[in-house]
């Protein structure tokens, strides 16, 4: 997340991370967490160990992307900068809407 509480549009510069917990069509729990200081291929170290199974980002470079892929995490780029929560439920109802990703490296 980025400032006001929505989906940083650059996923390098996120200060936040909001880890949601889900079960069939809900959410079952949600939690923010704040990574440690930026540095390449540590975020996809973190959040596999986090337990997370998708990022939803709205820009990422294809060398982050590819480092996620290995550590088995699904990437979904180029998603409207809403609410996580807004996008978590919009996943869950088959209605997120994506475009190109807002990260060109």
């Amino acid at each position: 997340m980025g400032a006001g509480g929505k989906l940083c549009s650059h996923f390098g510069y996120c200060e936040q991370f909001a880890i949601s917990e889900t079960e069939g069509d809900k959410i079952k729990g949600k939690a923010l967490q704040t990574p440690q200081p930026h540095e390449p291929g540590a975020l996809p170290r973190w959040l596999h160990g986090l337990k997370a199974k998708m990022i939803i980002p709205g820009g990422m470079g294809s060398r982050a992307q590819n480092l996620f892929t290995e550590s088995r995490i699904k990437v979904i780029t180029g998603v409207p900068m809403d609410p996580p929560e807004s996008l978590a439920n919009q996943y869950i109802a088959d209605m997120l809407t994506t475009r190109e990703n807002a990260c060109n490296h």
